[in-house]
């Protein structure tokens, strides 16, 4: 009776836990984003829901707007080397800057495609991405592999391998970045590995 009761609500939670979560996560974002600017507005006697939210979106807006254009990007690279002298800012600005990169997008332009490699022994298969490749003096071709640790897929190893020594994973970057921060729950069903 009590292994029912347990499993049936140990169900109950698994099965809550994705929807809550994204509730709580999407109500502190509005609300942070929303309490940006409320400050402002009530200094001129306005309180209207979702105005500060609207505000702070379209802040952001310009902000993107500027940092986009030529004076912008080179005010905002002043202003990032600023922060990455300080000691302790350093290391906190650069780990948010890296995961804020492979999650817009930006850290997938670096990638050129994803492929699978036998690492770190032979018959143990691990996703890695190309980021380029050379050739030796005897004009083998070698990837240049970025080989992600999960569920952070931001930091990994750099290994130079023979292209002839990987197999296309033959899926899109986005999907292999998916693979490795779920650890492997959202992996593909089907592959080349032999």
């Amino acid at each position: 009776m009590w292994q029912h009761f347990k499993k049936v609500i140990l169900a109950g939670l698994f099965a809550i836990a994705p929807i809550a979560l994204t509730y709580w996560i999407l109500k502190i974002t509005f609300e942070s984003l929303d309490n940006f600017t409320s400050p402002f507005l009530r200094k001129v006697n306005i309180d209207i829901p979702g105005l500060g939210l609207l505000l702070t979106l379209l802040l952001i807006y310009t902000l993107g707007l500027f940092v986009t254009n030529v004076l912008g990007k080179k005010l905002f690279s002043w202003g990032e080397r600023i922060l990455t002298n300080i000691p302790i800012v350093k290391s906190i600005y650069s780990t948010i800057r890296q995961i804020t990169r492979t999650f817009s997008g930006t850290a997938n332009q670096n990638f050129q495609s994803v492929v699978y490699v036998e690492y770190p022994r032979k018959k143990l298969w691990t996703l890695a991405f190309v980021t380029g490749t050379s050739v030796n003096e005897q004009k083998l071709e070698f990837y240049h592999l970025f080989v992600p640790t999960t569920p952070n897929p931001t930091s990994g190893i750099f290994i130079m391998i023979p292209k002839e020594d990987t197999l296309p994973a033959e899926m899109t970057v986005e999907e292999a970045l998916k693979t490795v921060i779920s650890g492997g729950m959202l992996a593909p069903g089907n592959h080349k590995i032999s």
